[in-house]
């Protein structure tokens, strides 16, 4: 740019174009294990993620027959809370129930 054209004021700016991606959602897994009551399981999921109890048995007999099950899609910050929240509250009831997180995939 030459300094007439600065001067002159026939500078035209343009809108940049930026394209932000959505982060990654996350989702809460739980893991079965041997000891943990099936009930505890579904006040568990009924209490941090307001399922209702049918839903919540559906997630905890997937959780009993695959070793696994998935509860929500989440920021990370959010899965991570609910999952450090989850297994602290399963441990003062003195339960083994763990929880982790894992980023869903765009299919």
């Amino acid at each position: 740019m030459s300094i007439e054209e600065y001067t002159s004021g026939d500078v035209q700016l343009e809108d940049a174009q930026v394209e932000v991606e959505k982060p990654p959602l996350f989702s809460v897994v739980f893991f079965n294990d041997d000891f943990t009551p099936m009930e505890f399981v579904v006040y568990v999921i009924q209490q941090f993620f307001n399922y209702d109890h049918a839903k919540a048995t559906e997630v905890m007999l997937q959780i009993h027959n695959q070793g696994r099950g998935h509860c929500g899609a989440f920021s990370q910050e959010i899965a991570e809370t609910k999952s450090q929240q989850i297994n602290r509250f399963s441990k003062e009831n003195g339960h083994p129930l763990k929880t982790d997180i894992e980023e869903l995939t765009k299919d």
